[in-house]
């Protein structure tokens, strides 16, 4: 699960209806995650499946809001349970595990929690979420699984800015990464893709 293999129904969207906003931000509201093309979404899951096939998974996790919409159509392929940790803790959930999280779009910390109930020891993970940049959501990720006594199987991104980063800190931990996109620069607000 090393070698990039870029998914090319998506990179084509990216290159249609993508845009570059200052500050290496990408826009991609119109199909991932503000409205959403369940086409594109069925076929980029079924790739995840395919790419992920070798390892155990039975449970999927994501981090609210846009990487539910994957993270449901992966777990519902495998047909395992989906967990989604929440951004503000409930008051309803009392056993909880808690970590934070620096967001890069928003630039502010926020506190990511999961209820021990949905996530323990023994559970086999494949974290989905829509973007990968710093890493920071993945740390977090990462953290709340070791809390939990869980194994990491695997992390897959729809789309990877390279030039943040955060995928070479996680491949560097021999984490399973898969990125479906990986933009390799927005500079100048043109969008290139690493090969």
């Amino acid at each position: 699960m090393s070698d990039y293999k870029p998914f090319e129904p998506l990179v084509k969207r990216i290159k249609e209806d993508g845009k570059c906003l200052p500050g290496g931000i990408l826009k991609v509201d119109s199909f991932i995650n503000h409205q959403i093309d369940p086409t594109l979404l069925q076929s980029m899951s079924i790739e995840f499946v395919r790419r992920f096939a070798s390892v155990e998974i039975n449970k999927i996790l994501t981090i609210e809001a846009s990487g539910i919409a994957p993270a449901v159509m992966v777990g519902f392929l495998l047909n395992v349970p989906v967990v989604f940790a929440k951004k503000k803790k409930p008051s309803t959930m009392a056993d909880m595990l808690v970590t934070e999280v620096f967001s890069f779009t928003k630039n502010k910390s926020y506190s990511v929690c999961c209820s021990k109930e949905y996530l323990k020891e023994g559970d086999k993970v494949l974290f989905i979420d829509d973007f990968l940049a710093n890493g920071n959501a993945a740390k977090g990720i990462i953290d709340l699984v070791n809390q939990a006594g869980a194994t990491l199987s695997g992390m897959g991104f729809l789309v990877e800015k390279s030039f943040q980063h955060g995928g070479d800190f996680l491949r560097a931990q021999n984490f399973p990464v898969e990125s479906l996109a990986i933009i390799g620069s927005l500079d100048d607000c043109k969008i290139t893709f690493k090969d």
